[in-house]
């Protein structure tokens, strides 16, 4: 079974690689998803259910860092209305 504080760990993983996204709404996004899906998964009590729900965690941590490494090396070229300087 997953520790407490591996799953914590990784939650925090998922926080902080979705902060580095420069697009507000991606960061927001991940931010929202990473929260609703541990909220979503906090009374599961059965290993195997946990063990389930922690491997998709990690996956879903390669597939944020992975596409973090595209994004910040092919970023878009218009800035969205929340990144605008008035």
């Amino acid at each position: 079974m997953v520790a407490k504080c591996q799953v914590i760990s990784l939650c925090r993983s998922l926080l902080r690689a979705g902060c580095k996204y420069p697009d507000y709404n991606i960061r927001e996004y991940t931010k929202r998803r990473t929260l609703d899906g541990f909220r979503m998964n906090k009374n599961l009590t059965d290993p195997s259910k946990v063990n389930d729900a922690y491997a998709e965690g990690k996956e879903q941590l390669e597939v944020v860092e992975r596409v973090l490494k595209v994004y910040l090396a092919y970023p878009p070229k218009t800035k969205n209305i929340m990144e605008l300087k008035v």
